[in-house]
């Protein structure tokens, strides 16, 4: 008796979803090496620009960092020692005379500052330089030496001097004297290296470092006994700058006023001031007093480095392209997954078989996005270059959609799909305080759009 059964077909385990969603798996992981690579290139790229403001900065003026005027009196202090006389057969005392100095800070000291700003371009990079001019006044009280117990017979008040630290020395425009008293006193610059010297390391805003070379301006020999009456000051620089004003409050009441043309400023530093931005640039105000700080008003020896407690204003391009760029690179990785998502899915529903070769043309038309971005971005605006490669990129894969899926709805809705993911990629990038917020919302949606378009999909069939 013969049975007419047909035989159950025998599925390769390669043939099957499981197998199928492996390789894509691990072709994702792979793609994710040339996703590096260009996030390597636009680092390059970063470092690159952040040399050549580097370069142009340099030759018009780097930033400014100001720390002065400091009192400046040196003071005798004796160390006795005991000797032992072989002629005598008695213990000597010696006496050692040593030469110190005392640092001491202003009663008062008031800024004012006018900045005006320039940009300058360099083939596709810009920085920003400025004119800068700073008037200072104040006043100092009569140094007191009563808690080292210093007498009076062994200060050398008619060996004080006035200092200032400063960086961009080179570039200082006029200015270099001041006037104490009713007597005029020109600054020299002193380029021995002491103890008493350092340099200040900022970062831009990718984390480079940069170190600024601090350089010291002191006066002629003042004797000071003549100003303990009268020791009002004043006195002006005029800089050639870039980047950034750093201003050290060593008065016991700094106050400090500032204005430029900017209208994109940062304010930081230890002290923030009261400011007015407006399209037309900024003013800001600064009132700092001794008790807000962590340092006293003299120093005996060694002049302190407190240059992190200066406050400052940053004059920085506030769109930086790279940083866009970097930041729309750190989403390859969710681009290349939902985009491979897509089309298993479709794949899965239907009887359309996809080879593991236009899953690998897909993603790297997917990267192809990343070098278009960051190559027009130099030429052009953020906004501009993303749709640009957007659009490239959003129409090459749909109509290799066409070619591989023999239909025209279904390229369709892939890519709206694709204009869907990246206008939501594109509005990440352009929050700050709601990126996470928004990022983790829009997740949420896709997460739930699959498992609702999956929900009915047999995965026991290939």
């Amino acid at each position: 008796m013969e049975t007419n059964q047909n035989p159950t077909p025998v599925t390769s385990f390669f043939q099957s979803n499981t197998a199928r969603l492996i390789m894509i798996g691990l072709l994702t992981l792979i793609l994710l090496i040339p996703l590096e690579l260009v996030k390597s290139l636009i680092t390059e790229r970063a470092q690159r620009q952040s040399d050549v403001i580097n370069e142009i900065n340099s030759k018009w003026g780097e930033e400014v960092f100001f720390y002065g005027p400091i009192l400046k009196v040196p003071y005798t202090t004796y160390t006795k020692t005991e000797v032992y006389d072989k002629t005598t057969g008695a213990t000597v005392t010696q006496k050692t005379a040593e030469q110190n100095y005392a640092y001491f800070f202003p009663e008062e000291l008031k800024s004012t500052s006018d900045v005006k700003t320039e940009t300058k371009k360099r083939a596709n990079y810009e920085s920003v330089v400025f004119q800068a001019q700073m008037d200072f006044t104040g006043k100092y009280v009569k140094p007191d030496f009563s808690s080292k117990n210093i007498p009076d017979e062994d200060i050398q008040w008619d060996k004080t001097t006035i200092l200032v630290k400063t960086s961009n020395q080179s570039s200082i425009k006029d200015g270099a004297f001041i006037n104490i008293g009713t007597d005029k006193f020109v600054f020299e610059p002193v380029y021995d290296m002491s103890k008493t010297e350092f340099d200040v390391v900022s970062y831009d805003r990718r984390n480079f470092p940069k170190r600024t070379k601090v350089s010291t301006l002191e006066t002629p020999f003042i004797d000071f006994k003549n100003y303990f009456e009268d020791s009002d000051f004043n006195f002006s620089f005029k800089y050639d700058g870039s980047s950034k004003i750093s201003i050290v409050p060593i008065g016991k009441t700094t106050q400090a006023t500032m204005k430029s043309d900017w209208k994109d400023p940062k304010f930081d530093g230890t002290f923030l001031p009261t400011h007015n931005v407006t399209d037309n640039g900024f003013t800001a105000n600064w009132k700092v007093l001794h008790i807000n700080r962590p340092f006293s008003q003299q120093s005996f020896g060694v002049l302190p480095n407190i240059s992190e407690y200066a406050f400052n204003v940053d004059f920085i391009i506030p769109v930086d392209q790279y940083q866009q760029n970097e930041r729309a690179s750190k989403y390859g990785f969710l681009t290349i997954g939902l985009t491979f998502l897509i089309f298993f899915l479709i794949q899965t529903s239907s009887k359309i078989k996809i080879h593991i070769f236009q899953y690998t043309m897909i993603g790297l038309a997917l990267i192809m996005f990343y070098t278009l971005l960051i190559s027009i971005t130099e030429h052009s605006s953020f906004l501009k270059a993303y749709l640009i490669a957007g659009i490239s990129v959003i129409m090459l894969i749909s109509l290799y959609s066409v070619s591989i899926l023999k239909n025209k709805k279904i390229p369709l809705f892939i890519g709206l799909s694709l204009v869907a993911l990246y206008g939501f990629i594109f509005v990440i990038i352009q929050l700050e305080n709601y990126a996470l917020l928004a990022g983790s919302i829009g997740l949420f949606l896709i997460l739930a759009i699959v498992m609702f378009v999956s929900r009915k999909i047999d995965w026991n069939k290939n």
